[in-house]
């Protein structure tokens, strides 16, 4: 059965500073028993496919090692989030274990690649949680150094998917983030503006990467 779109008046909702608003059903998690002496939980029934609310603006689809082993449940509930255009800031956060490691590089492509959201991996709850209490503290705060944290983290996972396009290496995947920073644009640029970078062929190569990945 398909989770309830998010509540609308939660959408509005922004938690105390401290505070984050969980999905009822993490209450008596390891990862919530993880997140005591960080913030402050509040429990709610309604946040449809959003595990964690932390602020009006910012939220965290959990995907587990259990889910990533069980099926695609996973990519299904995080598609619906995407296409339900909420305007939430949502953030994939993925337990990368040696169970689901191999599951990991697929699950990566297409919330990076095809649903042009952020993914971060974790080896753990405990992890996971010390992370999530990192992102509640900043999140109700316009401080410009917890938004270049947050990007300085993502670089490696973003240079990482831009090498495996054929025919880019480490150099000129460099050289393209310097020009288009984030994937929607280096998806969206013309073979023209491309080539000025890397050359023609590669330029098509890039072109024709996105062309099959979003079509």
């Amino acid at each position: 059965m398909e989770s309830k779109p998010l509540s609308a008046k939660l959408l509005n909702a922004a938690p105390p500073y401290g505070h984050m608003i969980i999905n009822e059903k993490w209450r008596g998690s390891n990862l919530v028993q993880c997140l005591k002496g960080s913030v402050k939980a509040i429990f709610e029934e309604e946040l449809g496919d959003v595990d964690f609310c932390l602020s009006n603006k910012m939220c965290i689809l959990y995907v587990s090692e259990s889910d990533m082993v069980a099926g695609n449940s996973h990519r299904r509930k995080i598609a619906r989030f995407r296409n339900a255009n909420s305007g939430l800031q949502g953030i994939v956060i993925v337990e990368k274990t040696h169970l689901s490691e191999q599951y990991f590089s697929g699950l990566q492509k297409f919330v990076v690649l095809e649903l042009g959201l952020t993914l971060l991996p974790v080896s753990s709850p405990a992890e996971a949680a010390q992370l999530i209490g990192q992102l509640v503290l900043g999140a109700n705060k316009e401080n410009p150094f917890c938004r270049k944290s947050l990007s300085r983290l993502l670089e490696p996972v973003v240079l990482n998917l831009v090498q495996q396009i054929p025919g880019v290496g480490k150099v000129k995947a460099v050289l393209l983030l310097q020009k288009f920073p984030s994937i929607h644009q280096l998806s969206g640029a013309s073979v023209d503006e491309l080539e000025l970078i890397v050359g023609q062929s590669t330029a098509q190569q890039i072109t024709a990467f996105f062309h099959n990945q979003f079509t």
